[in-house]
């Protein structure tokens, strides 16, 4: 079997092993793939592998030979599923991969924004507490989180290790989620999205991306949040209006956000949110852990060894 990665410096840019894949046939790896590059790179494949290559419809169709394509990550949206279900191309995802490296981003944006550990560490190699006259000294609000109410939209596998970490600071947690009440963990109340909003004093987004909950949270619902509020995005970039999030920072309408994603990735230059006020970005790194990685590499293999063998699992185009 001809088997080609399009894009796998994402995944692997260097400090793990392609050898488990490597083992399954006639393997080729490319860092990255241009458009334009996609059809001479992927002629003949049997089994293409993709992060963020875009496989559109006019592509799979060009592509006579291939009969399976992985990605490397949990959402599929880079691929035509209704083109390769058509085609009887089988499409795999990797599901659940990231959880606890996703859910420990959310809350090493929550503590950069309350303690601002890192702020005082370049502070003091700079000399300022060396030249302090007292013992300590600080120069931002400083919060615990016990106490506090924690906002999550969707409780589906992250959701849930996030609400399990908010409860071990000692934080009261609600979620807005199409579960029942009574099937909830224990400690997780039920909240409507305007009342999650409203009375959270941090907000952690994990839904999918939908025509519904694009720019879910806009100028109306920032408005309505609390001006002590932090938002946090570990989630889809356009969950969140991000103009209006801007204005809503600048104008001290929230206190301040921790994003770990952006609507589009890297970011134009001119994006509002990277000289907003009180926010704090990191470049999508939340499912980059090592560990994390390792899991993805495993599950892809074992995807791909399944589908040779018969036994396809986490097919999402059938």
């Amino acid at each position: 079997m001809k088997i080609t990665v399009l894009d796998g410096y994402g995944m692997n840019p260097g400090d793990m092993s392609w050898n488990p894949l490597e083992q399954l046939g006639q393997f080729t790896v490319y860092d990255r793939t241009a458009p334009s590059e996609i059809l001479s790179r992927a002629a003949g494949s049997e089994a293409l592998l993709t992060n963020k290559t875009v496989l559109t419809a006019e592509i799979l169709r060009s592509l006579p030979d291939l009969k399976y394509i992985g990605v490397l990550a949990t959402g599929y949206n880079v691929v035509d599923i209704p083109a390769a279900r058509e085609l009887g191309i089988v499409v795999t995802n990797i599901p659940a991969y990231s959880t606890d490296s996703v859910a420990q981003m959310v809350f090493a944006h929550l503590l950069a924004i309350t303690v601002r550990a890192e702020h005082y560490t370049a502070e003091n190699r700079r000399g300022r507490w060396s030249e302090c006259p007292d013992f300590c000294y600080w120069d931002s609000p400083l919060h615990e989180l016990a106490g506090k109410t924690f906002g999550i939209v969707g409780l589906g596998n992250i959701g849930q290790a996030v609400s399990r970490i908010a409860l071990a600071f000692g934080m009261k947690v609600k979620a807005y989620t199409s579960k029942s009440p009574d099937s909830l963990p224990a400690g997780v109340s039920k909240a409507g999205l305007d009342e999650l909003f409203a009375t959270s004093d941090i907000v952690s987004l994990h839904c999918p991306l939908t025509d519904s909950t694009r720019h879910m949270v806009d100028a109306r619902r920032l408005a309505g949040m609390k001006p002590t509020a932090i938002l946090i995005n570990t989630g889809r970039g356009p969950l969140i209006d991000e103009q209006a999030l801007a204005e809503a920072l600048d104008s001290g309408r929230i206190h301040a956000a921790g994003l770990d994603v952006l609507s589009t990735e890297p970011p134009a230059a001119d994006n509002p949110l990277l000289k907003a006020r009180n926010c704090f970005i990191t470049p999508h790194l939340g499912w980059a852990t090592r560990e994390a990685r390792e899991r993805l590499m495993q599950i892809a293999t074992d995807n791909l060894r399944g589908f040779i063998a018969g036994d396809i699992r986490n097919n999402v185009a059938r």
